[in-house]
């Protein structure tokens, strides 16, 4: 298994976000703002689950990691930190997903 961890991209999409470099897409990406990035990230995630349907494995691998890299980004241009999700996600654990949400405040 690889040492590679979703801290490592997260610290890597920033450094490469406040880079400057006009070759970078990251850095492209945070100029052109949340609106972009989270479009970006709708579309990865459509496209992760036509290859979960299809039952193509390599392509859900790849559109899994690009979901994941453009999820760090859209976090990244909102200001929330990887911890606050890994945080919240840790009080979850040991609840019951039903149990959890019905412990939400209802939208409607």
């Amino acid at each position: 298994m690889t040492e590679f961890s979703l801290s490592q991209l997260e610290k890597t999409i920033h450094e490469r976000a406040h880079s400057g470099d006009p070759d970078s897409w990251t850095a492209k990406l945070y100029a052109r703002g949340m609106g972009k990035a989270a479009q970006k990230l709708g579309e990865e995630a459509v496209e992760a689950v036509i290859a979960a349907v299809s039952g193509d494995r390599q392509a859900l691998v790849s559109e899994s990691a690009d979901l994941l890299y453009h999820w760090l980004v859209v976090l990244g241009i909102a200001g929330v930190p990887l911890d606050a999700v890994l945080e919240e996600l840790e009080q979850r654990t040991g609840r019951s997903g039903i149990a959890e949400k019905a412990s939400r405040p209802s939208s409607g």
